[in-house]
């Protein structure tokens, strides 16, 4: 799951809450601990930490038999979650640092033409940290290699705090697990960078993550957790909150259940807005003023998945899904609103089947809402097979972005595309207005 990215990595135990603590003296945009020498560990020394524990092979040609030989591992799953030890929050605390500042080499890796920072390589640092706050709050000392497939299945939400984020400054990644089910784990991780000698916070993600067997077919129990005060019960409460608040939206999502009352009028006044008033036909369709039809916001895609793109199961990354699906929307929204726009918000990323090495993955992102200077983008993505021509979904993803300038409406022509604009509306509402 790790990303091949030159993340400085500095796992958690010893750690305390002057990890969270500010900096110091600027220079340049090197924070204190990376500019003055202290011990962190390199990203390569946490990936081969990684395929230690799963038991993956560093080589493409011998994945597959270290894969295979994690057959055998199942014998030590536990039977029922009680049979394993309860953990704390502050078990699965990782710090991850990312000298951009530091690291001039390192940086052109981050590096947009714009001289700003690649949202998408960010996106795939946080699935890494994600992936490994996951498996720092199972680790079972006693075992070699731990038995566990830990996945991506949601990122539930990453808001924005600031826009704009320095190419030439030092970045760090605090978080921890906040929320634990059965199969389940909830992991809120805090970005922040260093400038004029603090950090100031720049997002804060929230990603779940599900356990699986070792042949990743089966769900497999974790460690349950156990809150210590006031404020870590809050965040385990709003776990239970976000739970509950994502199985609500699965029930009232669009492709099962009708559009409310006040959805359905707000389909019927689009519909009314384009009508013709010289033919007053239903046939007769009107593009308003300053509007576009959704058919005509539409950007796709081809990646074609290679092993390079792996993931320490034999999968395609989901970093690297999250990058490619943000790039494409992001260039969707920069060619709908006429200029370069900034996210927003990143919501209910959900991962619905694993990419397959080899693959045809097909991405087509879709306008599917506008407000003021605001711009909803849907991203999905599927797999297709070239021998069955059958195509299966594999991801969908939301972005809310914000341009300099007020953009074109939307306007929806058919009753599929009136359930897009409306889904789009509701994970605007979700992101901008709450």
């Amino acid at each position: 799951m790790l990303s091949p990215r030159f993340l400085l990595l500095r796992s958690t135990a010893s750690l305390t809450s002057r990890s969270f603590s500010r900096g110091a003296v600027l220079r340049q945009g090197k924070a204190p601990d990376m500019a003055e020498g202290n011990p962190l560990l390199h990203v390569s020394n946490v990936r081969n930490r990684l395929r230690e524990i799963v038991g993956a092979s560093r080589n493409w040609s011998d994945h597959q038999q270290a894969m295979a030989d994690r057959v055998s591992l199942s014998n030590m799953l536990a039977k029922s979650q009680s049979d394993l030890p309860q953990k704390r929050m502050k078990d699965s605390i990782v710090e991850a640092h990312l000298p951009l500042g530091s690291n001039p080499e390192l940086r052109e890796k981050y590096l947009t033409f714009h001289n700003t920072v690649r949202f998408g390589r960010i996106l795939e640092d946080l699935d890494s940290l994600a992936v490994l706050i996951s498996y720092t709050h199972t680790h079972n000392p006693a075992l070699k290699k731990s038995p566990l497939s830990l996945v991506t299945a949601l990122v539930d939400k990453i808001d924005m705090k600031q826009h704009t984020i320095y190419p030439d400054c030092d970045i760090k990644f605090t978080g921890h697990v906040t929320w634990v089910g059965k199969t389940s784990i909830e992991a809120k991780m805090h970005m922040s960078q260093y400038q004029n000698g603090a950090y100031s916070p720049i997002l804060d993600a929230t990603f779940v993550m599900v356990a699986r067997d070792p042949e990743n077919k089966r769900a497999a129990y974790v460690n349950s957790l156990k809150p210590e005060g006031p404020e870590e019960e809050k965040m385990f409460q709003d776990g239970e909150d976000n739970k509950v608040r994502r199985v609500e939206l699965s029930t009232a999502s669009l492709l099962k259940v009708a559009p409310t009352d006040e959805e359905r009028k707000i389909v019927h006044g689009l519909f009314l807005n384009t009508l013709d008033t010289k033919t007053v036909s239903f046939r007769s369709r009107h593009l308003p003023t300053n509007s576009v039809w959704m058919e005509d916001a539409k950007l796709k895609g081809l990646e074609i998945c290679h092993p390079e793109e792996r993931n320490i199961f034999n999968r395609i990354f989901g970093g690297f899904l999250m990058r490619k699906a943000y790039e494409l929307g992001w260039a969707n929204a920069c060619s709908f609103g006429g200029c370069r726009p900034s996210l927003v918000a990143v919501d209910d990323i959900l991962f619905q089947k694993p990419v397959e090495i080899g693959s045809l993955l097909l991405l087509s992102s879709q306008v599917c809402y506008t407000q003021g200077n605001h711009i909803q983008v849907r991203v999905h993505s599927e797999v297709f097979d070239p021998l069955t021509r059958q195509h299966n979904t594999t991801n969908v993803f939301h972005f809310t972005f914000i341009s300099d300038r007020d953009v074109p409406n939307i306007i929806p022509m058919t009753y599929g595309e009136s359930m897009l604009y409306l889904d789009g509306k509701r994970h605007f509402n979700q992101t901008v207005d709450s």
